[in-house]
């Protein structure tokens, strides 16, 4: 395992079991943050849409607690640029620390909110606030989270390692699914007064133990190096954006398709499959629970081939063929046929999917030196994330613009899928990238 340089200076390489309790920490904190953001999403389908926005018609209700959930992707940018800065001033471990502790907080807040039953307009409003707050810490979990993990990685295993990053998130995904799951098996009555509550208030819980494992991390040795040598800059936002504005453009749009579907998959088509389909609610969540296990599956295995062939070819076939699969997956919901709906979320994720996300975390972290990388990461990532965030809001507005079937939505993906080639295209291919340098040789 060779050594890596900044300047003329070498980093010794991680050692394993250092390098271990990198992955492990990666896997554990982003499970728990994004266990957090992933919630609110079924919450708005199950008990937001009656609990705190009640209107005659059920749809109108849901699409406007999927506009709160919009919310969280909205402000996800400046929680990119705050935390980001601070990621690249103060260190990544510090700042994955704080975003703990805001995501965490404001989730576990959630479960102790009065409805509108209770406290009126209070309660929608008090409920975005808090939202809000999900969307800083989300902002900049997963760029800091990948860009320690990267910095730790040796080179040529920079893509499988990192891509347990994304692998955490799927789990979040997971979690979030089944604990709504086992909370609805509890019956309407009781999910309604009080069992909703509980995935949030346990994320209390879960803020000790994300605590536990990043304080035993180890700071990136990059970060490290370039803190003795005062290499860090005041303002890594405004470097970032001056230069690598191609890289940063790149960056919006590779994200742009991938939020949009996977809250199509993984939130909209719950409400889809319920109210539209008109079928019982466990057929969508297990479509999603199965769906998610084959994603973090394959994720290990996609991020090592892309350590072979590169980050661009999986990139672009993911995007093509989330692209090509957007009308055959509504047709497949369409049948309202149990298994066909699972195969069309099985499908969709672990060919489209799977493949962009796995890849993510070394793509971004390679796009940006050094010195402005968790800001560049985060900031641009989440711009995009802002632009495809309200996915779940436009695929329901779009449904009912449909006369109630998918089609319009359907379109919609293959708009963002077709944003996100032309980011991918004109990328360049950065596998063999020393991202020690305080800047990229590439722009």
């Amino acid at each position: 395992m060779s050594s890596a340089a900044i300047g003329s200076e070498q980093i010794p390489p991680t050692q394993p079991r250092e390098l271990r309790r990198v992955v492990t920490s990666s896997v554990v904190g982003t499970a728990l943050e994004w266990y957090d953001f992933f919630i609110y999403g079924f919450a708005v389908t199950l008990v937001f849409n009656k609990l705190f926005f009640p209107t005659s018609d059920p749809a109108v209700g849901t699409i406007a607690g999927f506009a709160t959930f919009g919310v969280g992707f909205a402000i996800r940018p400046l929680g990119g640029f705050l935390f980001g800065h601070l990621g690249d001033r103060v260190g990544r471990r510090a700042t994955l620390v704080l975003t703990t502790l805001v995501m965490g907080v404001s989730t576990g807040l959630i479960g102790l909110l009065p409805t509108y039953e209770t406290i009126g307009v209070w309660a929608p409003v008090l409920l975005t606030l808090l939202r809000v707050l999900q969307g800083l810490g989300a902002g900049a979990e997963f760029g800091g989270a990948s860009t320690l993990l990267c910095e730790h990685a040796p080179p040529h295993r920079r893509g499988y390692l990192s891509s347990y990053a994304q692998t955490g998130v799927q789990i979040g995904l997971l979690l979030g699914t089944v604990s709504f799951l086992l909370v609805e098996s509890l019956g309407d009555e009781a999910v309604q007064a009080w069992a909703w509550r509980v995935p949030f208030l346990l994320s209390f819980v879960m803020i000790a133990l994300s605590l536990y494992v990043r304080l035993r991390v180890a700071e990136s040795p990059v970060f490290e190096r370039m803190s003795a040598d005062r290499r860090t800059i005041k303002l890594p936002v405004f470097e970032a954006m001056r230069r690598y504005p191609r890289n940063f453009l790149i960056g919006i749009g590779a994200h742009i398709c991938d939020t949009a579907v996977v809250y199509i998959y993984a939130t909209f088509s719950l409400a889809y499959v319920q109210e539209t389909l008109d079928l019982p609610r466990w057929v969508g969540l297990t479509g999603v629970i199965s769906s998610t296990f084959v994603v973090i599956v394959l994720q290990p295995l996609y991020g090592a081939l892309s350590d072979r062939v590169g980050r661009k070819p999986l990139n672009l076939f993911s995007v093509i063929f989330t692209g090509l699969f957007a009308f055959p997956f509504f047709a497949l919901l369409d049948t309202q046929q149990p298994a066909l709906i699972w195969l069309a979320l099985v499908v969709a994720a672990g060919l489209g999917l799977a493949p962009m996300i796995a890849v993510q975390p070394a793509f971004y972290s390679e796009l940006f030196g050094a010195r402005v990388r968790y800001t560049g990461f985060a900031s641009s990532r989440e711009i995009g994330a802002a632009l495809g965030g309200f996915s779940p809001l436009v695929a329901s507005a779009l449904v009912i613009q449909g006369g109630g079937t998918g089609w319009l939505v359907a379109v919609w993906m293959i708009v963002t899928a077709l944003i996100s080639l032309v980011a991918f295209a004109y990328s360049r291919e950065t596998k063999n990238l020393d991202i020690t340098a305080p800047e990229t040789v590439q722009r």
